[in-house]
């Protein structure tokens, strides 16, 4: 088993180099780069802040020059991307260029949030919907797995951005009730706060946009449980154990639940990479300063250290993830043999 990791673990290398190649190559290449973003930036402020007429504006050659040289952009792509790649194996990040500091503060500063509602997401669903599931199978057809069918179906449909604004407008001070505060991971008192106070101060904060991060993962994480485990209970070893007289307990956990949990257990190492990707609509909403809104305001002003560092981070989250999935499967059935 532990060869086959290895092996795992070695064919990830060409792999995260072919994402490294393709991935700088296509932002180096995308236009309206940062030497733009810093002359349209030049034109604005130069002006006043008039946009109209910020367009008249000449920059000097020497100017877009200069910016060239600055960012790097001078020398050829393959030198570009030599230096870059050489740093990244020394786990140097590099600077921002729109926030110029180094790139790992930026992402240490976005880390907790993300972090955080990925992991209570993930204990949250795990462990309300794999009971859920086991349930509405062993009670197949009847009233309550109708009715919790229909209610897990219909939540499944609204979009996750769109229940935010319809919580947001419910509870968070609005029309309706007060109950939620509208934005923000912890309150501007936050670090005068006991540590009790700081623990309630964050779950009121988390509690709406949790209910967003985990409402289409549990429809679909309930049903593939119930499913899953339907199809081992029409299994013929389940029958035989039948047959030999146990009792319907031991033949559902013992047996057919250990068989059914592996398609489950292949999502969790996903979670991983979902730890640090955060979400983009849900961190908007609410205004979240996590990975995700980092991810996409480093795109828009074309902050390529940034965009690179998210990339290659998500990709060796991406290949763990995968590795952690294999090693769960040993764990649940050790009759797996990956060789």
């Amino acid at each position: 088993m532990w060869a086959y990791f290895l092996k795992r673990i070695l064919v990830s290398l060409p792999t995260l180099f072919g994402i490294s190649v393709v991935c700088f190559v296509l932002v180096q290449l995308t236009p309206g780069g940062p030497v733009e973003q810093a002359i349209a930036q030049m034109r604005l402020s130069g002006m006043g802040g008039e946009v109209s007429d910020s367009r008249t504006m000449q920059v000097t050659e020497e100017q877009r020059q200069a910016l060239i040289e600055y960012y790097g952009f001078d020398k050829p792509l393959p030198i570009r991307y030599l230096s870059w790649i050489s740093k990244l194996i020394r786990f140097d990040l590099g600077d921002s260029y729109a926030y110029e500091e180094p790139v790992w503060s930026l992402i240490k500063e976005r880390l907790p949030v993300s972090i955080t509602f990925g992991i209570v997401s993930f204990l949250a669903a795990y462990l309300v919907c794999i009971p859920l599931g086991v349930f509405k199978a062993i009670h197949h057809n009847s009233r309550f797995d109708v009715w919790t069918s229909a209610l897990i179906f219909f939540l499944y449909s609204i979009p996750a951005f769109a229940l935010g604004i319809v919580l947001i407008v419910l509870f968070c001070g609005g029309t309706f009730w007060n109950w939620f505060p509208i934005q923000g991971f912890h309150s501007d008192d936050f670090y005068d706060l006991t540590l009790w106070q700081k623990f309630t101060d964050i779950v009121h904060h988390m509690f709406l946009p949790l209910l967003c991060y985990t409402i289409g993962l549990f429809a679909m994480l309930t049903m593939l449980m119930k499913n899953s485990l339907l199809d081992q209970l029409k299994q013929d070893y389940i029958t035989t154990a039948r047959a030999k007289g146990l009792t319907e307990k031991l033949v559902i956990w013992r047996h057919a639940f250990r068989n059914a949990i592996l398609p489950i257990a292949n999502g969790f190492g996903q979670w991983v990479s979902l730890f640090f990707a955060g979400s983009l609509l849900i961190e908007t909403i609410f205004n979240l300063q996590g990975i995700g809104l980092l991810s996409y305001e480093s795109i828009i002003q074309r902050d390529y250290p940034v965009v690179l560092a998210n990339i290659m981070i998500l990709s060796v989250l991406y290949i763990v993830g995968n590795l952690i999935s294999d090693l769960l499967y040993v764990v649940i059935d050790p009759r797996i043999d990956f060789t």
